[in-house]
């Protein structure tokens, strides 16, 4: 009866409160408004992540985006150069993407996570239902500013912008939530809405368990006379050094995600930390996965099993640098024997745990963590400053929004 309620109220497009004046309805209204089930959503979740183009027609706007981007990179007459590089890049990303299906399938898994997630926060957090997700990128559609629009016409209560990143590195969560910022910025009008962030969640438990079963699974692909030899490589998009050297926690907080899945496993097989994606001619982290794969099988150990975990669903870095260049090519060059583990996509354990986070970070009383409050030691980005100040403003509000949920009553109180 409760599901029925809940689909009835949830799709009703009339308000709840006028569908249980009928009499078929009426006994059911205190239910249903306990369950606080309306048309209009009270929290919005943005799901940040770099997205990617759908198809081969969105790769140079997503380039384009990339290159200028200063919170990622900083290059020389940045507004013309930028444009130039990816109008010459183009061409070859879009014969990689060609190769995994004609575009990037990021969208698709997100919003599978999203929805399945705000399914569960329906559930187990009914306070702060109903839940909806809202999809954030920041180079390829549909790009965060929209969807913040998109959350301030739906008339969002209590905001947060959620990293998709489960480590956090000024690069990727940073400039997202920079970019919040500098939309906030440019805008005459105030937002209604209560902002906090969930920056970085290395650790969860449930994330562990996620990529630790997928481990598991990934190992049953080997004979069973040498799965007891794979060593495993734990592969995560690099950074460039001078980026960690300005104080950037991102290779600390890829280490310790690997640290907890390897004790989660009981450090049952040797692994390596590895570095992959590098551009460019700076110096990055290192060893890079290529290179560390030669230097395995140079040293006899050629069964090898790949693990993304920087990376929560399958996107052009898994399904083509991974398994393309170091599984196909680079594999069948050395004579190794390389498999990969799946990425994160629509596992339970995986959704089950994004809605942890969410549900934690609703009752932790915190607009930002203690980690976000502290840039970095030798930030040159004045962004940072001013995006960590812009969230931390909302503290105060969101304390009383604890004190008291109802917002009415919350503005009465402030107004008399």
């Amino acid at each position: 009866m409760m599901s029925v309620l809940r689909q009835v109220c949830k799709n009703a497009e009339i308000n709840c409160k006028v569908l249980l004046q009928t009499k078929y309805l009426s006994r059911l209204q205190h239910q249903c408004l306990s369950l606080n089930y309306s048309t209009k959503p009270k929290t919005g979740i943005l799901m940040l992540n770099m997205g990617g183009p759908e198809n081969l027609d969105g790769v140079q706007d997503f380039l384009q985006r990339l290159f200028l981007d200063r919170d990622l990179m900083s290059l020389p007459a940045q507004n013309q150069l930028g444009p130039l590089i990816a109008k010459r890049r183009t061409p070859r990303i879009q014969e990689q993407y060609s190769k995994i299906g004609g575009g990037s399938p990021i969208k698709h898994w997100t919003s599978i996570q999203g929805q399945r997630m705000v399914e569960l926060l329906d559930r187990i957090s009914p306070q702060t239902a109903p839940h909806k997700y809202y999809v954030g990128f920041r180079y390829a559609p549909p790009l965060a500013e929209d969807s913040i629009e998109e959350m301030e016409n739906d008339g969002i209560e209590r905001a947060i912008a959620f990293t998709q990143y489960p480590q956090y590195t000024c690069s990727t969560t940073g400039s997202s939530l920079n970019g919040i910022y500098k939309y906030y910025a440019q805008r005459d009008a105030p937002t209604n809405m209560l902002w906090s962030v969930i920056d970085r969640w290395p650790t969860h438990p449930g994330l562990v368990e996620a990529v630790a079963d997928n481990i598991k699974d990934a190992l049953q692909q080997f004979s069973p006379d040498v799965q007891s030899d794979v060593v495993i490589l734990f592969s995560a998009h690099s950074l460039p050094l001078k980026v960690v050297e300005r104080g950037d926690t991102y290779p600390s907080e890829v280490a310790a995600t690997v640290q907890r899945v390897m004790e989660y496993l009981n450090f049952s097989h040797p692994y390596r930390l590895v570095w992959q994606s590098k551009v460019g001619p700076l110096t990055w982290l290192a060893p890079q996965t290529d290179d560390a794969i030669r230097g395995l099988v140079t040293r006899g150990r050629k069964n090898l099993l790949l693990v993304p975990i920087a990376f929560t669903s399958d996107h052009i870095e898994t399904l083509y640098e991974m398994d393309m260049e170091y599984i196909e090519e680079l594999g069948t060059e050395v004579g190794a024997n390389i498999k990969r583990s799946k990425s994160l996509n629509d596992s339970s354990t995986f959704i089950e745990a994004l809605a942890d986070v969410v549900k934690s970070h609703l009752v932790s009383g915190k607009c930002v963590s203690t980690q976000l409050s502290l840039r970095c030691p030798s930030c040159i980005n004045i962004n940072c400053k001013n995006m960590r100040e812009f969230f931390q403003s909302y503290q105060p509000l969101l304390e009383e929004s604890l004190k008291e949920p109802d917002p009415l009553k919350r503005r009465a109180s402030q107004l008399s």
